[in-house]
């Protein structure tokens, strides 16, 4: 099928690659020049593992292309796909839906013969009927189906999730666009991948309370880390025995600083504000938000806490700046707001991330970056590990200790085992676990 993809960020390139890859002629658009011309070099503005080669493969072999002239793309597609950003709007937190419109408008000029248009973007509920209303009014006789389709991808494993996902939901009011969407499909729905048709309404908002649900679970099991703390009790030992239970899940459920990210920040404030809209507030999503917020500041008091109350001219080291491994988003990552607060408190940072340092620079400022993770911990005074990237999972941990001045080893992610790290030297600190107890069965099995 010819596909034309709206929009070359994280979303438009990772499904217009993965396209191409079924054998799909898929023509990627943005009007970024200086983007797309990156593209066309082979050059890709995003971390994602196995999207470079994925890209270039099928660049080369003519099924990707590159441009910014929207019109003939559009005009010799089957099926049209929006994948603008919807960020969050200045003011009131609604969902921007400014560059969903324009694209919109911009294909009703442009199509040509029955076209299936697609938005792929994430978009409150109602956001098909305006788009299907812009194109209406722009080009009464365009031959146009809107559908909605959510994208389900992690960073970090977008690949993996748009080739073999847990469900493909496509929502639609006309028929003729049902045909279309398993074509453009068909290599997922023949390995039984579930496709699942619904209206456009409940198909966006599938999207937005399945990571509403999924923020949520992070946020109850670090609140349940705090109590575990404050009680005596593990929250690895908690979380594994809940998440036993197959009505619950152990996904999810690893205790943190916060989540962070392009998407649960954004989702779960547009539905709490469709909620306010539609008068159904929804106030566990609401107190998600306001728990995750307080929570990463809550976590540099954490640290000051475990540094006797004081980092005042101490230089602490950090381990890990994105919001997730495997990725270089800096987008409302946990470790900003920790940062902030020890800067706050009077301390010095000295910083490693293995792919998120020069987005970092956009978000941070009087940060000193080092060349890996033991560089971050010269003369450090304290050690704290943000991300859990493989790279952090098995440190030398004697030599850490010799490389720094102070003793203090602060995990925010329950990657390591008391005893290894207290046998090197260095007092532990981690979240939800009893300090000074010995490692738990759960634990020594990690």
């Amino acid at each position: 099928m010819r596909i034309t993809m709206i929009g070359s960020g994280y979303v438009g390139l990772v499904s217009g690659a993965c396209f191409a890859d079924f054998g799909h002629d898929v023509t990627c658009v943005d009007l970024n020049e200086q983007k797309i011309a990156a593209l066309k070099a082979g050059k890709i503005p995003i971390f994602e593992p196995g999207l470079e080669g994925l890209v270039a493969d099928n660049a080369r072999s003519g099924r990707l292309t590159f441009t910014t002239d929207l019109a003939p793309a559009v005009a010799n597609s089957d099926v049209v796909f929006i994948a603008v950003g919807t960020p969050s709007r200045r003011g009131d937190g609604h969902a921007d839906l400014s560059y969903v419109y324009a694209a919109a408008a911009d294909i009703a000029r442009a199509v040509k013969g029955f076209t299936v248009v697609v938005t792929k973007s994430t978009a409150p509920v109602g956001t098909g009927d305006e788009v299907e209303r812009i194109i209406r009014e722009t080009n009464p006789a365009a031959d146009v189906v809107v559908v909605t389709n959510p994208e389900f991808l992690r960073e970090g494993s977008a690949i993996e999730d748009f080739k073999r996902p847990d469900r493909i939901v496509v929502g639609l009011e006309d028929e003729r666009a049902r045909d279309v969407m398993t074509d453009v499909y068909r290599p997922l729905y023949l390995n039984q991948a579930p496709l699942m048709f619904t209206g456009r309404r409940t198909a966006e908002l599938i999207k937005y309370a399945g990571n509403a649900f999924l923020a949520m679970k992070i946020t109850f099991i670090n609140e349940i880390a705090d109590l575990c703390e404050r009680t005596g009790a593990n929250v690895q030992d908690v979380a594994r025995g809940i998440g036993m239970d197959n009505r619950i899940g152990g996904k999810f459920l690893n205790a943190g600083p916060g989540y962070g990210g392009s998407c649960f920040p954004k989702d779960t404030l547009a539905l709490v504000k469709t909620g306010q809209d539609f008068d159904t507030p929804l106030r566990l999503v609401e107190t998600t938000i306001e728990v995750n917020d307080r929570r990463k500041r809550a976590m540099g008091r954490k640290v000051i806490a475990a540094m006797g109350g004081s980092v005042r001219g101490k230089t602490i080291g950090i381990l890990g700046l994105t919001f997730k491994p495997n990725t270089d988003d800096m987008r409302d990552a946990p470790s900003i707001a920790i940062i902030q607060s020890l800067q706050d408190a009077g301390a010095k940072i000295r910083a490693y991330d293995p792919e998120g340092m020069e987005a970092a620079k956009t978000f941070l400022n009087g940060v000193d970056y080092a060349s890996d993770a033991h560089d971050a911990a010269s003369g450090a005074d304290a050690l704290v590990l943000i991300t859990e990237w493989n790279a952090f999972r098995s440190l030398d941990l004697r030599r850490i200790a010799e490389a720094m001045v102070g003793n203090v080893f602060i995990d925010l992610r329950n990657v390591y085992r008391r005893k290894e790290v207290e046998t090197a030297g260095l007092n532990y600190v981690s979240i939800g676990r009893p300090q000074g107890a010995t490692d738990t069965a759960a634990q020594a099995a990690e």
